[in-house]
Formats: structure tokens, sequence, C-alpha cells
């Protein structure tokens, strides 16, 4: 095969990050700060910081069909939708249309949520932060359940103060050793039936803690950034740097350098592997404008295109010397998919407190850390779940349901109505093997690249661990006062926690596993993986920032090992 020695030249350097979302923005800002001439690709446009945010500002008056989608517009989108809150007119330019970026539900239903443009879904998440504790770590371990994690807590502990510290954490520290606390700005305020709710449940249930939930927003300036103005509209892009995306904090910093070379509009289709070498050498890209294929040659490689591209993409990638797949020697290459469950829980009302109200609209609830299953498994199902939820009271949009004219509309809209709490429950899901997904390759999409297959379902546990997460928040609820309660157990398929983890799991046997402790490819050790691929189970808290600390970490091993000549 004849080499063009000038282009591999010209597309070469030092590393390539794939993806541009939470930790994609991470790996390009250590890479490049660690003076890594580094190409970072991005499967969909380009959007920077403010200029690209064209809802940011608007009026809900200002937005057309009372910001729904259209008939003609929603059968563009069966998949988003099924969230109930991510596709609306002012945020329907940030989400894939399903129409032309399908795949397959083989056995039960997956919801596979997806933004593609710089920043990913870094400008779309619900942004709360919470550290795993070895409670997590060593789970899987302790219940004879997939494989172990091949590190813990102390191991992440100092790059969860790295991150946060960059990001800007609001919260409370409550000494939890199930959540452990973090590097902390100012917390935002809970209202007045949050803060009674918190002082009544410590009261009656011993070793439960209701507290602020602690999200990714600066609640001073910080870091160029200014603080959040409650305005509650993230999803649309925040121009005050409000919270963290990638937009407005990592992909600057990594511009900054001077390192970073951005290619938006380009999927990668596999990476380049040599065998005579033994190594990683670079990647393929479809421009998805001109459907031109390129490739790029660097030193060290970081997949962080999110769970189930990344995984997809080490699927693509065969060669000699891997046949089923880049670095699936184990055969556990997309198996062990896992997501939050939730969508369970109670609601309630509660008389009193009239008199108080509360300012703007605070982009954050509370927070009830797990209970269940701490020292010893004392349920009928093992692991646990935590509640996101609050307090607050309905609004003038009443006077339009229930219909009124003269001046009981005027009454009706000009005061606020009764005060109402939910406690949602967010559960981990086991890493089963049979949960799964796998290329079609007989079924394309219009870049010419294989679909996805899914195959997955929530199994005996989750179920029993629902059960308990509505009647836990009713008993709660009940106890403290709340009347009306309505526990509830909505319709829940895997996916629609838009928390897709596995598929290339860590671990410490690359017979059993993808990846090493430093998020290596076992047999490919110039590949790092430190998306939600990587996870070997779920937590049941939400994961983006462990997945900002382990990419951290990761790129920091990779930028040392590179000077070592180690890679």
């Amino acid at each position: 095969m004849n080499i063009n020695t000038k282009a591999v030249q010209e597309n070469s350097y030092d590393a390539i990050v794939v993806g541009t979302g939470i930790s994609g923005g991470w790996a390009a800002k250590e890479l490049t700060e660690g003076g890594l001439k580094t190409l970072v690709i991005e499967r969909g446009r380009n959007v920077k910081h403010v200029t690209d945010y064209p809802t940011m500002n608007k009026h809900s008056w200002e937005l057309p069909y009372r910001d729904q989608l259209t008939a003609k517009e929603r059968k563009d989108y069966p998949i988003q939708l099924r969230t109930g809150y991510t596709v609306k007119q002012s945020t329907k330019h940030w989400w894939v249309k399903d129409t032309e970026q399908p795949y397959t539900e083989k056995k039960g239903a997956f919801d596979w949520i997806r933004g593609y443009h710089v920043g990913g879904r870094s400008l779309l998440w619900g942004r709360h932060v919470y550290r795993w504790s070895d409670l997590d770590f060593k789970a899987n371990a302790k219940e004879r359940i997939a494989v172990d994690w091949p590190i813990r807590y102390k191991d992440i502990e100092k790059w969860y103060d790295h991150v946060e510290k960059f990001i800007g954490i609001t919260g409370m520290k409550e000494g939890l050793p199930q959540l452990p606390d973090g590097k902390f700005l100012p917390a935002m305020e809970m209202n007045c039936v949050e803060k009674d709710f918190k002082k009544n449940l410590s009261n009656k249930f011993k070793g439960r803690v209701y507290t602020i939930g602690r999200v990714a927003h600066v609640t001073k300036a910080h870091n160029g950034r200014g603080p959040c103005q409650n305005r509650n509209l993230c999803i649309r892009g925040c121009p005050y740097g409000g919270y963290f995306s990638s937009n407005s904090s990592t992909l600057p910093a990594a511009e900054a350098s001077g390192n970073m070379i951005l290619r938006p509009n380009s999927i990668v289709h596999s990476v380049i592997y040599d065998d005579k070498k033994g190594k990683a050498t670079g990647v393929r890209v479809i421009d998805s404008e001109t459907l031109e294929m390129k490739e790029y040659y660097s030193k060290i490689i970081f997949l962080n295109a999110s769970t189930i591209n990344s995984t997809s993409i080490m699927m693509n990638s065969k060669s000699d010397r891997f046949p089923n797949g880049l670095g699936n020697d184990s055969g556990q290459l997309g198996h062990n998919l896992m997501d939050h469950h939730f969508k369970a829980g109670a609601r309630a009302k509660i008389d009193g407190y009239e008199d108080n109200y509360y300012h703007g609209n605070r982009p954050n609830s509370g927070y009830l850390a797990r209970f269940r299953n701490l020292k010893n498994n004392d349920m009928d199902f093992i692991r646990g779940y935590g509640y996101q939820g609050g307090a607050s009271r309905s609004g003038w949009y009443r006077a339009a349901e229930e219909g009124l004219t003269g001046q009981n509309l005027i009454d009706t809209a000009s005061n606020p109505g009764g005060w109402n709490m939910n406690l949602l429950a967010f559960g981990e899901i086991l890493p089963y093997y049979k949960n799964k997904m796998y290329l079609d390759k007989d079924k394309l999409d219009k870049w010419g690249m294989p679909t996805i297959v899914f195959e997955t379902e929530i199994k005996e546990n989750e179920l029993k661990m629902r059960d308990d997460m509505k009647n836990s928040a009713a008993e709660m609820l009940d106890a403290c006062g709340f009347k009306d309660i309505e526990p509830y157990d909505n319709f829940y398929s895997m996916g629609n926690g838009i928390h897709e983890m596995g598929t290339a799991r860590m671990g410490k046997d690359p017979k059993t596993s993808i990846l090493n402790k430093w998020n290596q490819v076992h047999a490919a050790k110039n590949v790092f993986v430190t998306d939600g691929a990587c996870m070997t189970s779920a937590s049941c808290v939400n994961p983006s920032i462990t997945y900002m600390a382990i990419t951290a970490r990761a790129a920091n091993y990779a930028v040392n090992e590179l000077n070592k000549r180690n890679l």
C-alpha cells in the first residue's frame, strides 16, 4: 500500500480527542494545557458560546406555538420526545432528528437522547453533580456482580477536587460517607417548605438527609464566568456562563493554550490500528457535509463521543489483530449497558406557608441522599437510590386551566396557589451482560455508517427497588405533615434517564474488561476511553462529575507517559 507521507505529516498531531461534550471538553483542556498539539473532532456543527444560543433571551410570548412543536415537526422526533421535556421550539435546534439518525430496538425500549454539536449534551444536561464514594466503587466486588472496579475513591479524590475548583459547584457540606463533600461555592437557598422538610425528615428518620442539590452553577463570579441569574433557561444556553458547559469553560481554556485545532462536522468512522507497531495510529473521519473520507494521525487517542458512539467506533474499528472490534479480546464490548431508572416517587401538598414565596426560578432542586443498603443489604433488592425534588407554589397558569373569566380570572392569576412537593427517585441499574448494543451493518445511516441495535430491559432487582422508591417517598411526605399524597411509578424505558453507561468497562483483568485502571484499552494502550462507556457499575447518583474526574486523571497520565516515551 502506498502511503502519502506529506498527507500524514500535514494531518499529524500529538493527540486526537473524539467528542466535545462533558468528557471530551475536559480531555481537550488537560491535553492541550499539558503541551500536546491536539485535534478535537466533533461530528456535529460548531457552536460558539453566547453567539450561537439563538433563544437564550427570548420571552415565552416570543416563541411560536406556545413553545411546542407542530404536529408535522413531532414526526421527526419520536425518540427525543419520549423524555417529555427536551424538544421544544426554543430547543429543537439542539436535538437530532430521529428520522435522519435511526436505530433499532430489538428487545425492550431504549431512548437514545442525542444532541450533536460542539459542546454536545454539556449544553443540555441537568447539572446535578455528586461524588461517588467507596460504597459505589466496592459494590461489585462486595456482591460479586460483574467485575470489580480497578480504582477506588482515593484514586480519584484529588481529581474531583481539580474538576470542582475549575467548573464551580454549589452545595452544602453534609458529612455523609455515601455522598462525599466537595469543593463548594456558596449554596443556593432552600425555600421555607424545603427547610422545614429537611428538619422534620432528620427528626422522623434517623440518618436520612435532605440537602440542596449540588449543581454545576456558579453563585458568584468564577473563572471569568458570571453568576447564575436564576432564570432556569439553562437548556437554551446561558449567556452569563452561569452553568458549566464545554463551550463556556473547558474548550475556551483549550483554545487559550494555543494547542487546540477544532474540527466540527466530522464523523469518526474508526480507529486506525497498525498491526506491526501494535498500537493505534489515528482515526478515519467522514466529512458530514461532503462525505469525503480523511485520515488523521496521532500518538494518543481519547474517545469521548458518548457511551454509545465511542463503543460503536470501537466496534467499527476492525483489523487483523482485532477482528471483533478494537480492544475486544474479552468479548465485553457493547455489553453491560446501564442507565439510571427513575420516574418513580411521590408528590403531595401541604397547608400553610401562604405568606412565603421565593425570588426567581432556581435551576436546582433538593437532594435526598441514598439511605438504603448502606452497610448491609437489608432490603429485598441490592444497591440503592436517591431523590431529586423540592417544593414550589403553583402559578398563574392555574387560571387558564380552570377556564376562569372576569374578576375570578384576575384574582387567580394574581395570587400564587398552594405549596406542592415532589420527590423523584433515581435508582441504580446493575451491569447485566445481556443489556447490550451492537452494529447493524446491513442498515446504514445517511453517512454510510452502521446503525445501532439495542437489547435492554430492567430486571427484578430494579422492579423491586421501584416499589420502595414510591412507597418510601410517600411515607416520608406523610410523616413530615404533607397531605393528598400521590405515589407514582410512571413508565420508564432504559436510556430515558440520559445517563447511559457501560459497554467498554474498566477492570483489572483483560479477559473480562476492555479498559485498565488508567482508562487505556488493555491491548492498545495509546487509546483511552473516558466517557460513560468506561463505567463498570452505575451508582445511583448523576455520573457527569465522575466522567470529568476520570478524564482529567487519564489525560494527565497520558501526558506524563507520552513525555516518558511510554506511549
